[in-house]
């Protein structure tokens, strides 16, 4: 019987390689993974909704969920990360600690990009810093003829708070939010990638936690989350049609991850990654946060998708909360 044909676009992360070299196949399914940079998929699935199975920002999943709704998503997040780390202040700007960031002004790619919407979330609960209280400068993150064009045009994918009061600057033609921060034309910045000048201008670009990690640990140990950055999700029109591949999807790529995390444990046979004290660093990550600690499924990661929902309400993305389960496919909210 021939397999049901599906592209997928993600990103060639350790967790998801097994089904981009084969190791794995989704049941009934003949699947061809396209190895893209994250970036460049969401601007295709977004604008041009290209592939029938793609990885997208969590972000942009759950504000689409309150438009049009073009996809259906699985609880499988190829990308999660803390975002203490994330947050870079110029010296000159006066920011010591978090609530020295009320009133100053911030610059984010993208005022929904997951990882700003965590950042504003979590100053805002962990440390009192609401998200109306700064103003945000939206615009490409470095000098556009220098970079990817696709961290240039993701503005056009962007939404902006519709449902509060918040302040967003859209920057100049020309200008990028790396530059500003360095030269003191805006105070921080909240950003996924690290910004050139941290390391080109390394006397007046600092991240506002030196101490992230410790930081990340201890807001991990309070709140058991580990951030989502990404989702897979299914364009809608090829979900209605052919339901059972949503559970297919998720079986595999729960068997790609789980290959992945057995090298771990093997670390110390022979090195699978280029890391010589990568098994250390497994055994202090799984001290700190338990053996499944990257876990897909609706169920370990309800608290987590249902903080996220409730950030992107209280920044004035989406109009109201809605339960975690009513994102996901029918198929594989049992999981």
């Amino acid at each position: 019987m021939e397999k049901f044909r599906l592209t997928l676009a993600c990103w060639s992360y350790d967790r998801t390689i097994a089904l981009y070299d084969g190791t794995v196949r989704p049941e009934g399914i003949e699947l061809n993974y396209l190895p893209l940079w994250p970036q460049e998929t969401f601007y295709r699935m977004l604008k041009y909704k290209e592939f029938e199975v793609a990885e997208l920002s969590f972000g942009a999943y759950v504000a689409s969920f309150f438009e049009d709704k073009p996809f259906v998503a699985i609880p499988v997040f190829p990308s999660r990360s803390f975002r203490h780390n994330s947050i870079y202040i110029n010296v000159n700007s006066g920011i010591k600690e978090p609530q020295d960031l009320v009133g100053k002004r911030v610059g984010v790619p993208e005022y929904r990009q997951t990882a700003a919407v965590w950042i504003k979330g979590i100053l805002s609960d962990m440390y009192g810093v609401k998200p109306e209280s700064v103003t945000y400068y939206t615009g490409p993150l470095e000098d556009p003829s220098k970079r990817r064009k696709f961290f240039t045009v993701l503005a056009e994918t962007d939404v902006l708070p519709k449902y509060k009061e918040i302040k967003v600057v859209r920057i100049s033609e020309g200008k990028n939010l790396s530059d500003m921060l360095a030269n003191g034309e805006i105070d921080a910045l909240y950003s996924a990638l690290v910004p050139s000048s941290f390391k080109t201008f390394p006397a007046s670009v600092k991240r506002l936690f030196t101490n992230y990690r410790e930081l990340e640990i201890e807001y991990y140990r309070k709140t058991k989350i580990f951030p989502i950055m990404h989702v897979i999700v299914i364009r809608r029109d090829v979900y209605e049609e052919n339901r059972w591949i949503a559970k297919s999807l998720y079986k595999a790529f729960e068997e790609a991850k789980n290959i992945a995390f057995e090298k771990f444990t093997t670390a110390t046979g022979t090195l699978h990654y280029s890391l010589p004290w990568l098994f250390d660093h497994y055994e202090e990550t799984v001290k700190v946060m338990g053996e499944d600690y990257w876990p897909y499924g609706l169920k370990k990661n309800y608290h987590t998708i249902e903080t996220f929902i409730r950030y992107m309400y209280e920044q004035g993305i989406i109009p109201r909360l809605v339960k975690p389960e009513e994102l996901f496919a029918k198929e594989v909210t049992d999981t």
